[in-house]
């Protein structure tokens, strides 16, 4: 028999990530057996056995695991990450039924590229937590030329307000594409980190595009496309788990 703290359970089951499914939990969206979950409760498991709880999530029931899939998708422009059923933006309507997925970690509704889709809430975690300090890759295009300075300001980290508290972005790595786009390798993924960036120094972002997560990259996978990732690539992004 495995024991799984709920919030842990809920991400292997591909709710959400863990830390998620703990904000599902502590908003009171979580019932077993009637009554309403807290962190604490434990989840026990045996193997080929059927589920006894009775666990489910805004009234839905919630399925035991699935075998992980992993798969890369372009998100466009105008895809809200949130898994928002009452928005018809939102990602979960682009999402099959089964096998359930979850984006691991977000682009914001007016960004595109690469996203991980999961239903493993331990990589998917290992890869969001800023504590662990892997990289993501994105291209940048603002709306008017910039210099040396700029590039420098921005690879040796920006001070920006963010609700009303004072965030110094990590160092960097930028390299300059053209007058107007550069690309980013960040650690770090603050709540519309680059576009707050870029902001505090004077400029408007246009255009964001993440192109890598990790050893991963987006390649040629065509826009509002997605494939599931090839043996050597997941492999790569595994890796980062140890």
């Amino acid at each position: 028999m495995t024991r799984y703290r709920l919030a842990h359970y809920l991400a292997l089951c591909g709710v959400a990530s863990r830390r998620q499914s703990a904000r599902l939990i502590e908003a009171q969206r979580v019932l077993i057996n009637g009554q309403v979950a807290g962190h604490s409760d434990i989840i026990c498991v045996e193997a080929h056995a059927q589920m006894v709880d009775d666990i489910r999530l805004d009234g839905v029931l919630i399925s035991p695991p699935e075998a992980k899939v992993y798969w890369l998708y372009h998100k466009p422009v105008g895809v809200d990450c949130r898994l928002l059923a009452d928005d018809p933006a939102s990602l979960l309507h682009l999402l099959p039924a089964s096998p359930r997925v979850f984006p691991a970690g977000r682009l914001d509704k007016d960004s595109r590229g690469l996203l991980l889709l999961t239903n493993d809430g331990s990589l998917s975690q290992r890869i969001m937590h800023p504590d662990f300090h892997h990289t993501k890759t994105y291209q940048v295009v603002v709306d008017k030329p910039f210099d040396e300075r700029f590039l420098n300001t921005m690879s040796s980290g920006v001070s920006y307000q963010q609700a009303k508290q004072s965030v110094m972005t990590r160092a960097c790595i930028v390299t300059w594409l053209t007058e107007t786009q550069f690309e980013i390798v960040l650690t770090q993924g603050l709540n519309r980190q680059i576009r707050r960036m870029c902001l505090a120094l004077g400029y408007r972002v246009i255009d964001l595009k993440r192109t890598a997560i990790g050893p991963v990259t987006l390649g040629d996978l065509a826009e509002a496309k997605r494939r599931p990732l090839m043996a050597a690539e997941l492999t790569d992004l595994t890796s980062l788990m140890v």
